[in-house]
């Protein structure tokens, strides 16, 4: 293979590797950093919705008197309360997730576009060169 061959294979290599290669990586690596915070929140509400079920089922069995019944209810409100608290807090967490994600997504875009058009018109004037130098070579044979 003749030097120029290999410099083109090389640097289209490199292009690809730019071009594809790259931001494939760059965007698979935030979506499984989105995916992962995304599963430990789902998994943190679990946890906590599920603590505060069986607490109740606990209570609820060891209601003995109208007494007991009294602070079941009034715990069973607080708890209502507190988990409606805890919802609109983890929907937040989600909504800010998403949105941090689709910021981060739309700058991986944006910076894609750049370097492909900086990309684009390096390929343009390395093409216009040898073009040139093609003529060049043709008018001095002559």
């Amino acid at each position: 293979m003749s030097k120029t061959t290999e410099q083109a294979t090389e640097q289209a290599t490199q292009q690809f590797e730019s071009l594809f290669v790259a931001p494939a990586r760059a965007y698979g690596s935030l979506t499984l950093e989105y995916y992962e915070k995304l599963m430990a929140a789902q998994l943190d509400a679990f946890r906590t919705y599920s603590d505060l079920s069986l607490a109740q089922a606990r209570a609820w069995i060891d209601v003995k008197d109208a007494e007991g019944l009294k602070q079941v209810v009034a715990d069973q409100q607080k708890a209502v309360q507190d988990l409606g608290e805890r919802l609109q807090g983890d929907t937040q967490k989600v909504v800010t997730l998403s949105q941090e994600f689709l910021q981060k997504g739309q700058k991986l875009a944006e910076e894609n576009v750049k370097s492909g058009q900086k990309l684009a018109e390096e390929n343009v004037k390395n093409g216009q060169k040898l073009a040139e130098d093609a003529v060049k070579k043709v008018q001095a044979s002559k």
